[in-house]
């Protein structure tokens, strides 16, 4: 995907109030973000518009929930914080002024150890961890630029956790800023991570209690 370049014509202080007055043509930025007020739910990548799925499931919030619980617990006492959608997470390419990102993602979960990147808008820079939570709402598209935002931007961990299987695969930033898989991981096994030393994720409790 190219570049975004900013379209002069749009007013960033003119608010939005449904979904369908915007306009797929065109590259939004967060101050055109800031003012929209319809309820959908929207991501920008590289300033294109993409809605998101509608409320996630019992399950999704299950696994969140699980899996939010054993990054709390471990982290009580340390530098990083945990935050869970909806938390705008903003990628700037060069300036970090509102008009200049085109990027602005909610990941399921991440966790964030430089706390100079949070303000009262949520995250501006890359999180040390994300994890993405797979449900029928999610196009291969869409996960296929999130992966190459995260690889590009530097997030150091990217879960991706399977409700269906039951599983999680990590993708973990290499020295030349590529992501290498791991083993997919499923029940009765447990994942350890790079970025939290000493923390230990097992699968099992994960997925268990789901409706």
């Amino acid at each position: 995907m190219s570049e975004p370049v900013p379209y002069p014509i749009l007013n960033d202080d003119e608010p939005v109030r449904q979904f369908n007055e915007l306009d797929a043509s065109l590259t939004y930025s967060y101050a055109h973000y800031l003012n929209w007020l319809f309820p959908e739910r929207v991501e920008l990548i590289k300033g294109k518009v993409f809605k998101m799925s509608p409320a996630p499931s019992r399950v999704h919030q299950v696994i969140v929930r699980n899996i939010s619980n054993a990054l709390v617990n471990y982290l009580k006492g340390k530098t990083c914080e945990v935050y869970f959608a909806p938390f705008d997470v903003r990628f700037p390419k060069k300036s970090k002024a509102d008009k200049d990102v085109y990027t602005v993602l909610q990941p399921d979960i991440c966790v964030i150890c430089d706390r100079s990147k949070l303000d009262d808008r949520g995250c501006i820079g890359a999180p040390d961890i994300v994890v993405e939570i797979l449900s029928p709402g999610n196009t291969k598209m869409e996960l296929l630029h999130k992966y190459r935002i995260y690889e590009e931007f530097g997030v150091k961990e990217y879960w991706v956790v399977s409700q269906s299987d039951q599983s999680i695969l990590i993708y973990t930033l290499d020295e030349s800023g590529k992501f290498q898989p791991s083993k997919i991981f499923t029940l009765s096994e447990q994942i350890i991570s790079s970025v939290l030393p000493g923390f230990e994720l097992f699968l099992n409790d994960v997925f268990e209690d789901l409706p």
